[in-house]
């Protein structure tokens, strides 16, 4: 890797509402960065705002994606849905050598960049997806909750406070997945289950509450972070919402029709582009892992945090930093396996608490 690029990142998807504000945060750091995306005057604009250079580039025009790319040491991917824009930029990082991230949530996406690992170790670099609130914190919980057992056998990790809205790039994500089911993993391997399922009551300190296992991405990532084959993840909803997802068991074949996507997909455009400052600022989201051995073994921990969309700049951000400046292993890794079960505990506004071992 040449000098000019030793820890230069670009930061593709800039013009989004999370690339803002993972641009916003770079900049606040004194990163050096560039911004890049499809809108030149987007671009431009967001340029102007943070001071960072900005370059325009489709994921489709390979040869100049990969030129692009020769002058950076590292790569910041925000620009989903990653079930269709991941493997242009990870091929592309292969190829001109730079290490990649994004802040991808999506199962299919995790399985499909750790296949890489064989070719990432080989070009010696890092392939570290999920650099954001999915799945920084949940991640780094399951690893040090994992490591207070012998031999850890079941987790189950459970998530509140998601009720303050999401940005139009992750409701399309969430679009896509509608009729896809529950996925969890059993005996190592992932299964599909109809939605809505699996309920388990989760104890967070005030009591009892309702959790509903959802296909969250640690249920890729967690095996790889801690070996442990069998994983669910819940979260916890209020109101019609469990209702609702066992009814839409009986809508899947609907829901997965392209003239139904792409009526969804129309509606999401009405949306805010993501919660307002006071909102991302003014809540904070709780973890809960609890993880299963041999003999009745059982540990519990607490993890506070920000908001999603507060955490995830600051996450993607230092990630980026550490990798480019050459701080994580190479080939494919989870942020707990880059940099340590209390990575997440270097975050501003982090707190994780020992509930209980036995």
């Amino acid at each position: 890797m040449s000098h000019a690029r030793s820890e230069r990142i670009l930061i593709y998807g800039a013009t989004g509402y999370t690339g803002r504000l993972v641009a916003a945060e770079a900049a606040r750091r004194g990163l050096d960065a560039v911004l890049a995306g499809r809108d030149p005057d987007r671009l431009k604009a967001i340029g102007e705002t943070t001071g960072f250079e900005t370059r325009a580039v489709v994921l489709s025009d390979r040869s100049r994606l990969r030129a692009l790319l020769e002058d950076f040491a590292a790569v910041l991917h925000v620009a989903g849905p990653f079930s269709e824009t991941a493997r242009p930029m990870l091929d592309a990082c292969l190829e001109a050598g730079t290490h990649y991230l994004d802040v991808t949530g999506e199962i299919t996406v995790f399985e499909a960049i750790a296949r890489r690992d064989a070719e990432a170790k080989k070009a010696g670099l890092t392939l570290l997806p999920g650099v954001g609130f999915d799945i920084v914190p949940s991640d780094c919980l399951a690893a040090w909750t994992a490591a207070q057992i012998e031999e850890p056998s079941r987790l189950r990790l459970a998530i509140a406070g998601m009720d303050g809205g999401v940005s139009r790039g992750t409701a399309r994500t969430a679009i896509e997945s509608l009729g896809r089911g529950l996925i969890i993993r059993r005996n190592g391997i992932l299964e599909t289950r109809p939605p809505g399922s699996l309920e388990r009551h989760f104890d967070f300190g005030a009591g009892p509450t309702r959790g509903v296992a959802m296909p969250w991405g640690d249920v890729a990532t967690a095996f790889h972070s801690t070996g442990i084959p069998e994983i669910e993840v819940y979260l916890i909803l209020s109101g019609r919402m469990p209702a609702l997802l066992k009814a839409s068991r009986f809508a899947a074949p609907l829901l997965r029709r392209p003239a139904v996507q792409r009526f969804l997909k129309a509606r999401v455009e009405a949306m805010p582009e993501g919660p307002e400052a006071r909102v991302r600022n003014g809540t904070r989201a709780l973890l809960l892992a609890e993880v299963e051995g041999p003999g009745d073994q059982l540990a519990r921990t607490l993890l506070e945090t920000p908001s999603g969309y507060a955490l995830t700049p600051v996450a993607a951000v230092e990630c980026a930093r550490r990798v480019a400046a050459g701080e994580a292993p190479t080939g494919f890794q989870t942020p707990s396996t880059a940099f340590g079960g209390d990575f997440v505990l270097s975050l501003p506004g982090c707190v994780r608490t020992d509930l209980e071992r036995e």
